[in-house]
């Protein structure tokens, strides 16, 4: 196998963009320089390398479009939920678990993992600080530890597994040329290891800290209280029974239909959309409602372009890297980057199980520094695909590993400016928050490897 001066390319630009996450830089600047080199050095015209930056954005955006339909979807279900109080009447039983700090920590962590599950961390930020942050703070839960339990279970295990939406298991099986379900399937011992170690680490390093954090009540807790007065009361009370209803009958289709990845996610989102519509015009006079859900349409898609913008350009330079998207940009003909350097590899250098999986973690953390979400799975799954070629390991279990621990960095637990939304909404500096999340995550990284090596 004879690599290109494209092949080469290639590979200079991703040490460039893995350089510039090491410097805590953003990297879509250099992904868009990429991506009109690679078309300049393809066709040899500067007009047809201006074109494949479009070209390459709009089969990227094509890739991701499923995606930031449901996301936007169910934000938008929220900001309706949220306007009626049905999201605080909903979670308004689990306060009344809270009778001390452990059970305040677990309360808040297993909320903030269940509606992470089902509407996405951001917007299960505010619903679950607002309602049960009062609460935890009356029993003497400090609130850096409010947050830590609000990070690792949401943006933590809940984001690096993402079950039910299926949004980080769909990009990384793209980045591999894999399934979904082949994904979700191989990450659960990766992520059990990873979340039961994280989770286990923060708690003792809580239970050592409380001395230093006597039980202070809360003067605020009305808030709670005020916010469940909402002005229709009974009609909000039906929209909080029908939202776990509604979702336990999706999870009961899903079982019994066996659907999975985008069958899944499509009736996630119609659920999304007639619960949305419902709240609507159960709170509104019909002429209203018609008016509100356009807004509500509105929020949830800004939402869902605002966090995946970005990944676009990011996703759309490293599928490049595959043949399909290859071809899909520069036409019929286009090499496959990745498996071309991965025959040429195989050829030129002795890989093994062991550096195979480490240079995966690495690259994983390496990805992740930007704390942008989800822009190091392209990245993770492509590796996951070349590695393969190379070695004989499980394809699907590596990226899952590079999945698991992309998110766990990336999505917002251990980078100070990506924990910003749950250290406002606690009161707490971002930075003691990251700090407070480092132990555990780093614990849970090493424990998650150790097991790949075992079971890769």
């Amino acid at each position: 196998m004879v690599l290109t001066p494209l092949h080469y390319l290639y590979i200079i630009m991703v040490v460039i963009i893995l350089g510039f996450m090491l410097m805590k830089k953003e990297i879509v600047v250099p992904c868009i320089v990429g991506i009109f080199a690679m078309g300049l050095l393809a066709s040899g015209s500067i007009v047809n390398a201006v074109q494949t930056i479009f070209n390459t954005i709009i089969y990227a955006g094509n890739e991701f479009w499923g995606i930031i339909v449901i996301i936007s979807l169910v934000v938008a279900m929220s900001k309706a939920l949220q306007e009626i109080g049905a999201d605080v009447l909903f979670m308004s039983p689990i306060k009344k678990v809270m009778i001390n700090r452990t059970w305040a920590f677990f309360a808040i962590g297993l909320t903030m993992l269940m509606i992470s599950w089902l509407v996405w961390p951001s917007p299960a930020v505010p619903l679950v600080g607002a309602v049960l942050l009062p609460a935890a703070l009356k029993v003497g839960l400090p609130a850096i530890y409010a947050a830590v339990a609000m990070n690792l279970f949401g943006h933590g295990i809940a984001l690096s597994s993402d079950f039910f939406i299926q949004g980080a298991p769909a990009i990384t099986a793209k980045g591999a040329s894999l399934t979904t379900p082949e994904i979700t399937k191989a990450s659960l011992p990766l992520w059990l290891t990873m979340s039961i170690v994280t989770v286990t680490v923060a708690f003792m390093m809580m239970k050592k800290d409380l001395k230093k954090y006597p039980p202070v009540m809360d003067n605020n807790s009305s808030r709670a209280t005020s916010a469940v007065a909402v002005k229709k009361r009974i009609p909000a009370m039906i929209i909080a029974i029908l939202i776990p209803i509604a979702f336990a009958l999706d999870i009961a289709a899903m079982l019994h239909f066996d659907l999975a990845g985008g069958d899944a996610t499509a009736l996630v989102g119609g659920t999304a959309i007639f619960l949305m519509l419902l709240t609507a015009f159960v709170n509104y006079k019909p002429r209203d409602a018609f008016e509100k859900t356009i807004d509500y349409i509105r929020d949830g898609f800004g939402f869902g372009i605002k966090v995946f913008a970005p990944v676009i350009f990011i996703g759309g330079f490293f599928f490049l890297g595959n043949q399909g998207g290859a071809q899909a940009v520069f036409g019929e003909g286009a090499p496959g980057i990745l498996s071309d350097i991965s025959i040429f590899l195989s050829e030129h250098v002795q890989m093994s199980k062991a550096s195979t999986i480490l240079t995966q973690s690495a690259v994983a953390v390496i990805t992740g520094l930007d704390g942008s979400g989800f822009s190091g799975l392209p990245i993770v799954g492509s590796l996951a695909y070349t590695f393969s070629n190379l070695i004989t390991i499980n394809t699907a279990g590596l990226a899952a590993l590079g999945q698991i621990i992309t998110v766990w960095v990336d999505g917002g637990t251990i980078i100070p400016w990506a924990v910003i939304p749950v250290a406002a909404i606690c009161g707490v500096s971002s930075a003691e928050l990251a700090r407070k999340n480092l132990i555990p995550v780093l614990c849970g990284i090493g424990a998650t490897i150790v097991v790949a090596f075992l079971i890769l």
